[in-house]
């Protein structure tokens, strides 16, 4: 298999002993390697699960944007080219297999089996330079993927962000969402205008939700039951209006990997941020928190613990 050179060959192993510290146990691939194509069954249908006696786990990774050009006033969102390259390629020296929704509610709902290390990849937004510069990094492992369109604006740009960001970027296309699945990739909803869906009336709510599904079954062609919330905006009349609309999953912005308790119209994901280091990935992936954010709460805890005036 042909890797991009960005990242070092022996990524794996230089920082293999630092999340040993981190999880408590590094769990090898057990001989299986990266998937070789986006298009392969990541189940195992008829067969016990495994992933339930190794890690019970599934780490839902959130992207945004990956652009060779970040703006700083996105920064904490956007990856370049050369960053995401890394990431992936750490995956799959690690082991990891790139699963659908579909593939993760089958294995919950006892329909199917799963691989021993996999890893669920979702896209926000749905911006052009993802398409343009992410997916063949992802199409290099055999890695497939899961892009939330903000329907109402396919083709035009982000103009949520401007209020409050002041910058725009292209969204893709309907044709680029139709290339995106025939090349192996998902699209899922992200409603029509990206607003915060837990602080409108409940009608834009039901209309946000319904369209952006309707909208994109009917540029697709084929059923669209896969959700994220804008903004990770949501509460439990959201949640029920997006099971009344037929969506069998919605992922949420709250940190943590996916656990088999995991509400399947709030999922949990992992963040990717644009100032992360590749071990703050691993350790995100694995352990949720980076080395960083580890030591800052057990700092506050200790300061709490002793009485520090710092902590009150």
């Amino acid at each position: 298999m042909r890797y991009f050179v960005s990242a070092s060959a022996s990524a794996g192993q230089q920082h293999r002993a630092f999340v040993d510290t981190c999880e408590g146990k590094w769990q090898q691939g057990g001989g299986e390697g990266p998937a070789i194509g986006v298009s392969r069954s990541m189940t195992v249908a008829g067969q016990p699960p495994r992933s339930d006696r190794l890690n019970p786990s599934v780490p839902i990774l959130m992207y945004h944007l990956v652009t060779p050009r970040p703006l700083l006033r996105f920064r904490k969102y956007s990856l370049t080219p050369d960053s995401f390259a890394a990431q992936m390629k750490w995956l799959a020296l690690a082991g990891y297999t790139t699963i659908t929704l579909d593939d993760l509610l089958a294995f919950r709902n006892g329909r199917a089996g799963l691989c021993k290390k996999p890893v669920i990849i979702t896209f926000d937004d749905g911006y052009q330079d993802c398409a343009e510069y992410a997916t063949p990094i992802l199409a290099t492992h055999g890695f497939t993927a899961i892009f939330y369109l903000v329907a109402g604006l396919s083709g035009q740009t982000s103009r949520w962000l401007r209020p409050e960001l002041g910058c725009e970027f292209p969204l893709v296309s309907w044709e680029t969402a139709r290339q995106l699945e025939v090349a192996g990739f998902q699209c899922g909803a992200h409603s029509i205008s990206h607003p915060r869906l837990a602080e409108v009336s409940a009608p834009i709510c039901r209309a946000e939700l319904l369209d952006c599904r309707r909208l994109l079954e009917d540029r697709l062609g084929h059923e669209v039951q896969h959700l994220a919330y804008p903004y990770g905006s949501y509460n439990e009349s959201v949640r029920e209006m997006a099971a009344q609309a037929g969506y069998i999953s919605a992922c949420s912005t709250r940190k943590g990997l996916s656990t088999p308790d995991d509400d399947p119209l709030a999922l949990h994901r992992v963040p990717a941020y644009g100032h992360d280091t590749l071990i703050d990935f691993i350790c995100r992936l694995r352990n949720r928190r980076t080395p960083r954010e580890w030591l800052g709460s057990k700092t506050q805890s200790a300061k709490q613990g002793l009485g520090h005036p710092g902590s009150r």
